[in-house]
């Protein structure tokens, strides 16, 4: 089959971007640079949209939305549960703390509908300020009625909370430790800031988009495994591509790492801005200005995924290690200056046979050498020291543990610097100024030449959506 669009990449977005186009006639080859579907749950809300035009429910899509989707180890003893309902919540931050019970409907109901105006700009593209186009004025004018239909009580909300530090936010709301870190470790999840930076706010509420009030998590869901079962494209595994190919200014193909050769009119991209305008392009077809831009985008990565191999029952099925903001603050400060923390926050869950923790902060560069063999166990047996103090007899059923830090996620996944957002939630890196300003709409400045991952907005924690819009706007500019 010859194609008339590749994309790079079989996650979700890839795949996504790719069934869209193919059910508009398209051929398409999916090219994936790894041998097996991992078969992990993927972390992310999938928006109707997707589901919808995918017709996802209908081939086995599994939305999972644990009972409990946090539970906070306490100093004292005993733990903070955050259930799907906020009501069961409420019941549980009563017990420690009858004040914090009191506010969190309406902290709930508050931060809830913010996350639902985040939602509404996250199922469409980003807005184009520069714009003169009547139809692209009108769609702004529209966010705008949204905006202001949300109330005055809102719009405040909405100014003061986005550019605040998620500390400053909580410490404004509740009083007790455990309650304010449970939520403010969303508002640093994969991103190289503390909880005192400011636009860690909205990176919170980020992570509450499409989930019920009072859950700051995103779902899992075997997304990337029903994609992956459908028919109507192609997708080789095993095929690395070193070099998107280039010919009178447009995109022509790719070559692989073999050496072949696949030419198509469209190339679409699911891997992070950084590798593929400045990794997979000859230096030479790129505006200075427009690579500059591109190479400062921030991709820090600070997360790691420890696995541990459980004989049986650890004592949990979703345990978080942090007692405090001053605790993720600390922790941040290792990672600051190249550190490994030495207290991390951890953020635990049982899978069947193991537990998936994440763990942060792991720099994926470190100041005083490499991730090797030693550090990679140092690491292993940290968390285990931090979750058994919490779960005493988790050391007696691991069994095994697997280390994968943002250097073998870069390595493994071609993740620049190992981040999995493809770029940092940062206010200088949303919307209309993701990947870069001026270039939110999926295509680059190389003809035929799309961005579909990521890295792209609406940014990640968001399932397909940026595969899907993408797709949308290759088949607009094809048609024209």
């Amino acid at each position: 089959m010859t194609p008339d669009a590749i994309v790079i990449g079989a996650g979700a977005n890839g795949l996504v971007a790719a069934h869209i186009l193919a059910r508009a006639g398209r051929r398409v080859l999916v090219l994936e640079q790894r041998q097996e579907i991992d078969g992990a749950l993927d972390a992310g809300w999938v928006p109707p949209e997707v589901v919808s035009d995918l017709g996802l429910d209908r081939h086995g899509l599994r939305v999972v939305r644990p009972d409990t989707w946090i539970s906070v180890a306490l100093p004292g003893g005993g733990r903070l549960e955050l259930s799907q309902d906020a009501g069961r919540s409420a019941v549980a931050i009563r017990r420690v703390s009858p004040a914090d019970a009191a506010k969190w409907p309406a902290f709930c109901r508050r931060m809830h509908r913010l996350a639902g105006f985040l939602e509404a700009l996250y199922r469409v593209p980003a807005p184009d300020v520069e714009t003169r186009d009547l139809r692209e004025l009108a769609r702004l004018a529209g966010l705008g009625l949204k905006a202001r239909r949300l109330g005055k009580e809102a719009i405040v909300d909405l100014l003061r909370v986005l550019p605040m530090s998620v500390a400053e936010l909580l410490d404004d709301w509740f009083e007790h430790d455990g309650l304010k870190a449970a939520l403010g470790a969303a508002g640093v999840l994969h991103l190289r800031q503390g909880p005192r930076s400011g636009g860690t706010a909205f990176v919170m509420l980020h992570h509450h988009v499409g989930s019920p009030p009072g859950v700051f998590r995103p779902p899992l869901s075997n997304m990337v495994e029903v994609l992956a079962r459908l028919p109507g494209v192609e997708a080789r595994r095993g095929a690395r591509v070193v070099r998107i190919t280039v010919a009178n200014g447009r995109a022509t193909g790719v070559v692989l790492a073999s050496g072949e050769q696949i030419t198509a009119s469209v190339v679409a991209s699911s891997a992070d801005p950084r590798a593929t305008l400045l990794g997979l392009l000859e230096p030479g077809w790129l505006d200075p200005e427009f690579a500059r831009a591109v190479r400062g985008i921030k991709c820090r990565g600070v997360a790691a995924r420890v696995i541990l191999t459980v004989a049986r029952d650890p004592g949990f099925s979703t345990l978080a290690v942090a007692p405090s903001l001053e605790y993720l603050e600390r922790a941040y400060d290792d990672a600051k200056y190249g550190e490994m923390s030495r207290h991390p926050y951890l953020e635990a869950r049982a899978e069947d046979s193991r537990v998936v923790v994440h763990v942060q902060y792991a720099p994926y560069t470190l100041a005083d050498g490499a991730w090797d063999d030693a550090r990679r166990r140092a690491l292993g047996d940290l968390v285990v020291e931090h979750l058994a103090a919490h779960a005493p007899g988790l050391r007696q059923v691991v069994t095994g543990c697997e280390v994968i830090t943002p250097q073998d996620l870069a390595e493994r996944g071609g993740l620049t610097e190992g981040n999995a957002y493809h770029g940092e939630l940062t206010l200088d890196q949303l919307l209309f100024m993701r990947p870069v300003p001026g270039w939110s709409r999926y295509r680059t400045p190389i003809p035929g030449l799309y961005l579909c991952g990521a890295g792209s907005h609406p940014g990640g924690g968001i399932a397909g959506a940026a595969g899907r819009l993408a797709a949308r706007q290759i088949l607009r500019e094809v048609a024209e």
